[in-house]
């Protein structure tokens, strides 16, 4: 006990050193985004508790719109104003796509798998791209899992229709029928009773994992203390991927056992076939199937219940969202088909509107400097600091909003540009923009507008066919 103390303490005044002496370097490095003082080795973690997109979004008022934290010996600059954000990515989408690991991320190695770790310049992270383009978000494939969307849809509906004017748990109801959404869509496989717990407590494990990843760990904060893992929480996160992986091998397992008497012709027979042509290894069979999981439930079920809490706090706007649904409904059809979409503008108001003000990922996934020469609002970004764009803040901007933090999804039927989810229009980037943005591994048709169909289409069912309470 007393050796493990004296290694820590020893560990600590190492890090004071070393971060007197990064700090000598930041002073000869160029001009550094201002910010606030940082306390020694802790820098500014301790400034924010609570929300970190709500403190990083108070502070860049003080700071300004490009601002320097020290988050531990770790050198961050937050990008929090759409002028700041497009100069980024027009003219450094390059040098800032790598990303910033956290260390949690490393367990079992699944950040030298993931697409949503690896760096845009590895290799294997561009074949991992091209392969979800072209088997995953392909116009054929996309095509070809439209019955299995609407059946799920259907699923989620009859739920609520079953227990109209009960209490209910939305949150539960609605990412248990968009797993099954995604999972049957390209795996063929439901993996959760729409209405009850996720079976092998998927949603539970995903949910601690990217709690892992999104608490302060000191391996992050101090880097070379990194190989101790003091707080344990890659340990923790090793349990969680284990227990998912069990359930992904057991589909896959199924799958090959079955191979030989059907065929599915989803994007998980696509995978097998690559990995029985030696393309690909079972390890990124797994952890593409997790990210689609990981990146394709949560969301699509948090943007519906925003999206419903919302409606339910502004019955005006509910009221037009269903006078517009009824004259889609007119001449006695009975139900909503993905087709129906581009008569519905504001109901896609509603949704980007719900978006914009309720991000899914309030500071995206934080950037890397890989490279010397960054530049943004005339500051200096020096290589290795992590760089975070604070989505909330940008989409909330006085500036490029009238009125930010209300709920007016008029807004995007009066804008002169097409806002879509591309990340084209700065002031709206709910999934980032850039080659690491959210949607950039799908085709130009599925990530316009009119084509988001998945969460669209979901909420298009459960605000128009059911009636419950909220809990």
């Amino acid at each position: 006990m007393e050796g493990d103390l004296w290694l820590l303490c020893a560990a600590l005044a190492a890090a004071a050193i070393v971060y007197y002496l990064t700090g000598v370097t930041r002073r000869r490095s160029g001009r550094l985004p201002p910010g606030p003082w940082p306390v020694p080795v802790v820098g500014n973690v301790l400034s924010l508790r609570g929300n970190m997109h709500h403190e990083l979004a108070r502070m860049a008022r003080q700071y300004g719109p490009v601002m320097t934290l020290k988050l531990g010996l770790v050198t961050a600059v937050v990008v929090s104003s759409p002028d700041a954000a497009r100069e980024a990515f027009t003219k450094h989408d390059r040098r800032l796509a790598a990303r910033a690991l956290p260390d949690a991320s490393r367990a079992r190695g699944f950040s030298e798998r993931s697409m949503i770790w690896l760096p845009s310049s590895d290799q294997r992270w561009k074949t991992l791209r091209g392969i979800v383009a072209t088997h995953m978000f392909s116009p054929r494939s996309l095509a070809a899992a439209r019955g299995v969307r609407e059946r799920k849809v259907r699923d989620i509906v009859a739920y609520f229709a079953r227990h109209a004017g009960k209490e209910i748990d939305v949150s539960q109801v609605v990412y248990g029928g968009v797993t099954n959404l995604v999972s049957s869509a390209f795996f063929s496989v439901n993996v959760v009773d729409v209405g009850s717990e996720s079976a092998h407590g998927l949603r539970e494990a995903v949910q601690e994992i990217v709690l892992a990843i999104a608490k302060p760990n000191v391996s992050d904060l101090v880097p070379f203390l990194r190989p101790l893992d003091l707080q344990g929480w890659r340990r923790w996160t090793t349990k969680r991927l284990d227990k998912i992986f069990g359930i992904l091998d057991g589909i896959i397992d199924r799958r090959l056992a079955s191979a030989t008497a059907e065929k599915h012709d989803d994007f998980l027979d696509s995978l097998l076939e690559l990995m029985s042509a030696g393309k690909i290894a079972r390890d990124n069979v797994r952890a593409i199937m997790f990210d689609a999981f990981g990146a394709g439930t949560d969301t699509i079920a948090i943007t519906v219940e925003w999206a419903m809490a919302e409606l339910l706090r502004n019955p005006s706007v509910m009221a037009k969202v269903r006078a517009e649904m009824k004259d889609v409904l007119g001449g006695g059809k009975e139900t909503m088909e993905e087709d129906d979409m581009e008569k519905l503008p504001y109901l896609q108001a509603v949704v980007k509107e719900a978006m914009r003000l309720h991000p899914v990922a309030p500071i995206l996934l934080p950037h890397r400097a890989a490279e010397d020469g960054v530049e943004i609002g005339g500051y200096a970004v020096p290589k290795g600091s992590t760089v975070i764009f604070n989505a909330w803040a940008i989409m909330r901007d006085p500036a490029a909003w009238e009125r930010p933090d209300e709920f007016m999804p008029e807004r995007f039927l009066q804008r002169v540009e097409k806002a879509d989810f591309r990340g084209k229009e700065y002031d709206f980037i709910p999934f980032g923009s850039g080659r690491r943005m959210l949607l950039s591994a799908f085709p130009p048709s599925m990530s316009s507008s009119t084509h988001s169909r998945p969460s669209l289409y979901l909420y298009l069912y459960l605000c128009s066919r059911t009636s419950f309470k909220l809990i």
